[in-house]
């Protein structure tokens, strides 16, 4: 019987083994965000780096619980720009402007 995983699973995954990448990474899912403006995809690739950095760590840093950076970046999440920011901080990244 063949094991199904999540896309995330693997992204997940393959993060962990190649965290050089992680900065493409993130790059790739903003310029993605700002292409279709998909929220729901870019807070899914925001818990990808997030359970790879440590949600814990982030949390910590942010000053919430870890439940509440999961509940901010989950797929019924309606962070506000604020807490966006302040994870992409937490994560070590900052958001910053781009001339289209």
């Amino acid at each position: 019987m063949s094991t199904y995983r999540a896309i995330g699973e693997i992204e997940e995954e393959y993060l962990r083994n190649h965290p050089d990448e992680v900065d493409d990474y993130i790059t790739v899912l903003f310029d993605e965000y700002a292409e279709t403006n998909d929220t729901a995809a870019l807070l899914s690739s925001l818990r990808v780096v997030g359970r790879v950095k440590g949600v814990s760590r982030i949390a910590e840093v942010y000053g919430l619980s870890r439940k509440g950076i999961q509940k901010a970046l989950s797929e019924n999440g309606n962070p506000q720009f604020g807490s966006v920011n302040a994870i992409m901080h937490a994560m070590g990244y900052r958001l910053s402007p781009q001339k289209l």
